[in-house]
C-alpha cells in the first residue's frame, strides 16, 4: 500500500484588501448618516435600509478578516491553516441579515395600521445616495464573486443594499406623488423579502460548506468516474470531496492498482487533471494494490 499527496499548482490568493477598505468607510459613513436622517424624519423604510446596511458593515467586516485568516500559513495545531474561517464568515454573513429583516419586517407590519408621515423629499436624496454607495462597493467585488463564496457574499450583500435603496427611492418617489404613507412600510417589507431570499442562497450553501458537503458545481459521481477510468485503476473507494476553504476544494481518494504504484508522473497528471476538469485544488491519493490478505478497512462505501 502506498500513498500520495501532490500539488502541481500554488494556491494564488486574491487580494482584496483595497475593496474591503473602501467598501467599509464608504458605507460605515453612509449607514450612520442614513439612520440619522431615518430617525429624524421617522421613515422605516430608511431605518430598514440602514439596518440591512449595518449588518453589511458588519458583513464586510467579517469577510475581510476570514479573506486575511484564510491567508496565514499552516501550524502544527492547524495544519491547514484558517482557511475555513471563511466558510464561517460565509455562513454568519447570510444569519445575520435574516436576523435584522425579521424585526425590520415585523415593524413594518405593524404601521400599516398606522402609517407616519415622511419628508419624501429628503427620503429620497439619501436614497439615491445609497444606491451610488452600494453599486461602487459591490462592483470592487464582482469580479471574485464566482471563485470565491466569502467575496460572493460580500458582492450580494452590496448589491441587494443598491436594489434596497432604489426601492426606497420609489417609495419617496410614491409618497411624494400620492400621499399614500403605506407605501412605506409596503418598500420596507419588499426590502425584507429581498433580502431573505438573497441570503438564503448564501446561507444553504456556506452551512452546506461547513458540514463538508461536496461543494456546488462538482459532481461526485463524474470525479469517480474519471478516477475509476485511468489506466490500471480497477476500484476507487474513500472518496471524499469538500471545501477546504470558501474558495479551495480538497479531495482524497484510494485507487486500487494490482500493477502497483504507476510512478510520480501518473499522479502528478491525476492532480493537474482533476484541478483543470474540476476545480479541485488539494489532492490526496492513496494507492492500493487490492491484496485479499490485507483488505483497505476504509473500502466498504458506507465507511468513512
Amino acid at each position: 500500500m502506498s500513498g500520495s499527496h501532490n500539488h502541481s499548482h500554488s494556491h494564488k490568493q486574491l487580494n482584496y484588501n483595497r475593496a474591503f477598505a473602501i467598501g467599509l468607510i464608504l458605507n460605515a459613513g453612509f449607514v450612520a448618516i442614513e439612520a440619522t436622517y431615518g430617525f429624524l424624519t421617522n421613515s422605516l423604510a430608511l431605518v430598514a435600509d440602514a439596518g440591512h446596511n449595518l449588518s453589511d458593515v458588519l458583513g464586510l467586516v467579517l469577510a475581510w478578516g476570514a479573506s486575511f485568516l484564510s491567508q496565514r500559513p499552516p501550524t502544527q495545531r492547524y495544519t491547514y491553516g484558517l482557511r475555513r474561517s471563511s466558510i464561517l464568515a460565509a455562513l454568519l454573513n447570510a444569519i445575520i441579515p435574516l436576523l435584522v429583516m425579521g424585526g425590520i419586517g415585523w415593524e413594518a407590519i405593524r404601521r400599516f395600521s398606522d402609517p407616519n408621515p415622511i419628508p419624501s423629499s429628503v427620503v429620497i436624496v439619501v436614497a439615491i445616495a445609497g444606491v451610488i454607495i452600494n453599486s461602487i462597493t459591490a462592483l470592487m467585488f464582482m469580479s471574485g464573486r464566482k471563485r470565491d463564496i466569502n467575496i460572493r457574499g460580500a458582492f450580494l450583500h452590496m448589491a441587494a443594499d443598491a436594489m434596497v435603496s432604489l426601492g426606497v427611492v420609489l417609495a419617496g418617489v410614491a409618497i411624494l406623488t400620492t400621499g399614500w404613507l403605506w407605501f412605506d412600510p409596503a418598500i420596507s417589507l419588499i426590502v425584507v423579502v429581498v433580502v431573505v431570499i438573497n441570503s438564503w442562497q448564501l446561507l444553504w450553501e456556506s452551512l452546506n460548506l461547513a458540514l463538508d458537503a461536496v461543494p456546488i458545481g462538482i459532481e461526485l459521481l463524474a470525479v469517480r468516474t474519471f478516477l475509476s477510468e485511468l489506466p490500471g485503476v480497477i476500484e476507487v473507494h474513500d472518496l471524499h470531496i469538500w471545501g477546504m476553504s470558501s474558495s479551495e476544494v480538497a479531495l482524497t481518494a484510494h485507487l486500487v492498482m494490482p500493477n502497483g504504484h504507476p510512478g510520480d508522473a501518473f499522479l502528478a497528471k491525476i492532480v493537474q487533471e482533476l484541478h483543470d476538469n474540476f476545480g479541485i485544488e488539494h489532492t490526496t491519493i492513496q494507492l492500493e494494490i487490492g491484496d485479499p490478505n490485507n483488505p483497505c478497512v476504509l473500502a466498504p462505501h458506507n465507511l468513512i
